[in-house]
């Protein structure tokens, strides 16, 4: 059996485990980041978290994969542009490896996302899926025969910035309308914020007094609760939703879509009407290649068993 380590790595916190061959994680822990240090001191902290798991797990480590936010050049293991910890043309890999002594590689943290469930995941038993993260934006990953889709120099799968509306809601990428400007769970709370405001009378003002407070489950409470405008702002987010994971879903023709984030946890309210949907709109319809859409099953995991499946594909 082989042995890697898959690191998390984070604006806050680096998260680390060790995770053997079939995705099942020995040990894990994390750190602060510290991201206001240099970036060599936060790789000296990263091996040495790596080697602490190790020697508590007791094995040896064949390689080492990270998954980090920003611009990857997971080619060459550089970490291009990353805002979260404002890194610019960082070669993590390089610096990683003079310390652990094995090969390091890098990539997205959505691709790792996407990759630890497709690996170890809901997406496990699908050699093609399409993960999306609806948190502060729309991220994701593309597995095509079980191998993670990354594009011309690892620049691909963008998925929050495919267009779902000409013209409408500025997205933070300076595009009109574009997916994650709808559905993420950003855009549900502004939603919810907006028909509140509209309509004063709303069971929403009783739930959320402070607008500021409101949260992407506010909506989903004022419906339960049997207010209409509550009903509206989920059925159109539904609706917006839909309209992303089918352009999607045509384009890859996934066996599986798999859903992440805060939002997901409302289940069945969600996902029942949002695969009546998408089924109306897959192209083709669902007899002959059906879509399953599901939730992601790995937690605050799918990073870094993603992120050691990575450096097993590639080691």
């Amino acid at each position: 059996m082989n042995y890697y380590a898959g690191i998390d790595l984070g604006g806050t916190f680096v998260k680390c485990g060790i995770v053997d061959e079939e995705g099942n994680i020995l040990v894990k822990d994390k750190i602060p980041t510290g991201k206001e240090r240099p970036y060599a001191e936060i790789a000296a902290d990263m091996a040495k978290l790596v080697f602490d798991l190790a020697k508590k797990a007791g094995v040896e480590i064949r390689a080492a994969g990270v998954g980090s936010p920003g611009t990857i050049d997971s080619k060459n293991g550089v970490i291009v542009y990353s805002n979260n910890i404002r890194w610019e043309k960082v070669p993590l890999g390089k610096e990683l490896k003079k310390h652990l002594g094995v090969p390091v590689f890098v990539t997205n943290d959505a691709n790792a996302a996407a990759l630890g469930e497709s690996f170890a995941g809901a997406a496990k038993s699908y050699p093609n899926s399409v993960f999306l993260t609806l948190g502060t934006g729309v991220g994701g990953g593309i597995i095509l025969n079980d191998v993670l889709y990354e594009g011309n120099r690892s620049a691909g799968a963008e998925l929050g910035h495919t267009v779902i509306r000409m013209g409408g809601e500025k997205c933070t990428c300076g595009r009109k309308g574009c997916f994650e400007a709808y559905a993420s769970a950003t855009a549900l709370i502004r939603q919810t914020q907006h028909a509140m405001e509209k309509d004063k009378a709303s069971k929403l003002w009783e739930i959320c007094p402070n607008p500021e407070d409101v949260n992407g489950k506010t909506a989903f409470d004022g419906m339960r609760a049997g207010d209409k405008t509550a009903e509206k702002v989920v059925k159109n987010y539904i609706t917006y939703l839909a309209e992303g994971i089918a352009n999607l879903a045509n384009i890859f023709r996934p066996d599986a879509v798999v859903l992440g984030g805060g939002v997901c946890a409302e289940g069945d309210t969600l996902l029942v009407p949002l695969r009546r949907k998408v089924n109306r709109l897959l192209y083709g319809g669902t007899k002959y290649a059906p879509v399953l859409l599901t939730v992601a099953r790995l937690g605050n995991d799918a990073g870094l068993v993603g992120a050691a499946r990575f450096a097993m594909q590639n080691c």
